[in-house]
């Protein structure tokens, strides 16, 4: 039987999250008339991540090399679907979203996207600046979040998949190639509205407002820097 649509989760030491995330993605692919596979690309984790993946019946491809752009890679590498959705391990996919993501693929006009995203929890007043300045970005530029990622596999494949020179913002680029080739084509690149994608708020919990408005604004002003490992720390570095 053909498959329609792989889902490609990253996982890093996410035995904490990863087992709510499959959760929810089996409520939501159960609800689908298109066929599909989850795969869970263990990123050299130290914990019980690949154990926990394949427990709950997602294939496990492993990836020697702890970056975020090759762990995505090797999943679509892997991927066997003609189109390809790309989930965080600490993030929760509602029934509806996943639907219209597909939706979208399906009717021809739309090469690839994201959706808007919500946390797990209240913020606080400054985190939730940042999170509602993110949302303004993410929905006037047309470029997904990390979290959620959708897109024809032709296109990525045209693309070079994620790129691999650089450890974080990966999503960014991916999103800026995807839409440049629909230009071309005349598809469009559509972040979804509703319902928004769940992520988790970690990072604002492991790090202080100061620390994440800091890092943000050097991202602004020194953008190399997502392409030297040692200085992306929020996203390979947890707090113990």
């Amino acid at each position: 039987m053909s498959i329609d649509y792989s889902i490609v989760i990253p996982a890093f030491n996410e035995e904490d999250f990863l087992s709510t995330t499959l959760t929810a993605l089996h409520e939501a692919t159960a609800q689908l008339e298109l066929s599909g596979e989850i795969i869970v690309v263990d990123n050299n984790s130290s914990d019980e991540t690949a154990a926990i993946a394949a427990a709950q019946g997602a294939q496990v491809v492993f990836e020697k090399i702890n970056q975020i752009s090759r762990a995505r890679n090797a999943g679509a590498h892997t991927a066997q679907g003609r189109y390809l959705i790309f989930v965080d391990a600490d993030t929760l996919v509602p029934p509806a979203l996943l639907q219209q993501a597909l939706a979208n693929l399906e009717g021809g006009k739309i090469i690839g996207g994201g959706a808007r995203v919500i946390g797990d929890k209240p913020l606080n007043f400054s985190m939730q600046i940042l999170l509602n300045l993110w949302d303004f970005i993410s929905m006037h530029t047309s470029t997904a979040a990390g979290s959620f990622i959708y897109c024809r596999r032709d296109a990525f494949e045209t693309i070079g998949g994620f790129n691999e020179e650089v450890y974080a913002s990966e999503e960014i680029w991916l999103s800026r190639r995807i839409k440049k080739l629909g230009r071309k084509k005349g598809q469009h690149f559509c972040i979804i509205k509703q319902p928004p994608v769940i992520t988790s708020m970690r990072k604002m919990e492991w790090y202080s407002p100061l620390h994440i408005y800091f890092y943000t604004l050097m991202l602004v002003v020194f953008p190399f820097i997502v392409r030297i490992k040692s200085l992306c720390t929020p996203w390979y570095r947890r707090p113990d």
